[in-house]
């Protein structure tokens, strides 16, 4: 019995048979080189001068600028005490109020011995008229005369000394009332009432807070890098500038244990800062301009540093390792010394996958965004 074939079939066998051959001998045939992988993107920045401060960062010592120490300038009990610890006070507010019975009595004393010594003038007057009036009559000698003007002078002198006695009293009196010499701000009181004070009793402190001095110690080879003009920045924990200030004083001459020599610089004090307190003091020594790096954009090997740069080479974009000299280190940047120009193209990101000669895709950031900010400080002591 033959067996008939559908040409259809007979056709989807050949065509079949074609694909297993054509199949076999592509596997045993050469493989074509395998497609290149495209550029890495990577993040450059450019290069260029941005200003560089030179400074000096210290730990610095608040003074007031008008600070006393109040002492009584009589002595006896105390009566009253009119103020608080950590009272504001006016100047000339009253303060303490010394037992004042001793020398209230000896005014009273001098003002009727002053009223004593002008009726006996008043009377030292009256003879010298009527002697004199005699006189011309032929009546009173011309001794007299001499002693009723000596008895006016004398009594007018008597006169002028006691006034001067009441006057003093009077003085004596006022300080039976402690007063504050300028306006600040009342220490602890160190008295009770009913304690015995003299001259050199301690009453309490005065500080006034609104005008400061920072005081601080550098070493002498920069003190003599310090201007007039030199700036001095206040800083808080986290090194943000609270205030700003000037140096006005340097010291003519170095400490001869530590070889510091004390910088002062006054201010306003406008952010609550208290009297003897220490902060962080910055010197700022010079500003200039200066390229300056990322530090994220340096590369080491064997201690040697290297920047990325991004260039055109025979129309791709490479990348190439160049070796740098790096200078001070600021917040987030080097400054840099040798090895790299401005307008130069440094990679900042993907830089342990980056290697010399590899082709990349760049995409341009910016220069502040990568340090965080414009002006660098760079700190040295």
């Amino acid at each position: 019995m033959v067996k008939r074939v559908r040409p259809l079939e007979a056709l989807k066998k050949s065509v079949g048979s074609w694909v297993v051959l054509a199949t076999v001998a592509g596997c045993g045939g050469p493989k074509g080189p395998p497609p290149a992988p495209p550029p890495r993107e990577i993040n450059v920045v450019s290069l260029a001068p941005h200003e560089v401060r030179d400074t000096g960062e210290y730990l610095g010592s608040l003074l007031s600028r008008q600070s006393v120490t109040v002492m009584p300038q009589v002595a006896g009990y105390v009566r009253k005490i009119l103020v608080h610890p950590g009272q504001k006070i006016e100047a000339g507010a009253a303060l303490v109020e010394v037992d004042a019975r001793v020398d209230t009595a000896a005014l009273d004393s001098a003002q009727a011995q002053l009223s004593s010594t002008k009726v006996n003038l008043e009377l030292a007057r009256s003879t010298l008229a009527r002697v004199e009036a005699l006189r011309k009559e032929g009546l009173a000698s011309a001794q007299e005369l001499d002693a009723a003007r000596a008895q006016v002078e004398a009594s007018e002198a008597a006169s002028r000394s006691s006034a001067a006695q009441v006057t003093q009293r009077q003085v004596q009196l006022q300080y039976n009332v402690v007063r504050a010499p300028f306006a600040g701000t009342v220490g602890d009181v160190l008295v009770r009432v009913g304690d015995f004070v003299s001259a050199t009793s301690q009453l309490t402190s005065i500080a006034q807070a609104d005008a400061l001095e920072v005081s601080v110690s550098v070493p002498s080879t920069r003190a003599r890098e310090l201007k007039p003009d030199t700036a001095v920045e206040i800083l808080d924990g986290q090194g943000k500038v609270l205030l700003t200030s000037t140096v006005f004083f340097v010291a003519p001459q170095a400490d001869p244990r530590t070889q510091l020599v004390e910088v002062k610089a006054a201010f306003r004090n406008t952010v609550g800062l208290r009297p003897s307190e220490l902060v962080r003091t910055r010197l700022v020594y010079s500003v200039r301009d200066a390229l300056q790096i990322p530090a994220l954009a340096v590369v080491r090997q064997s201690g040697q540093p290297f920047a990325l740069i991004v260039q055109e080479k025979e129309g791709k974009t490479v990348v190439e390792r160049r070796p740098i000299t790096l200078g001070a280190l600021g917040e987030r940047a080097y400054v840099v010394q040798k090895g790299l120009k401005a307008g130069d193209f440094v990679a900042v990101s993907s830089m342990q996958a980056l290697r010399d000669g590899m082709p990349v895709k760049v995409k341009a950031v910016s220069y502040d965004d990568v340090v965080s900010g414009g002006t660098q400080v760079i700190g040295s002591r």
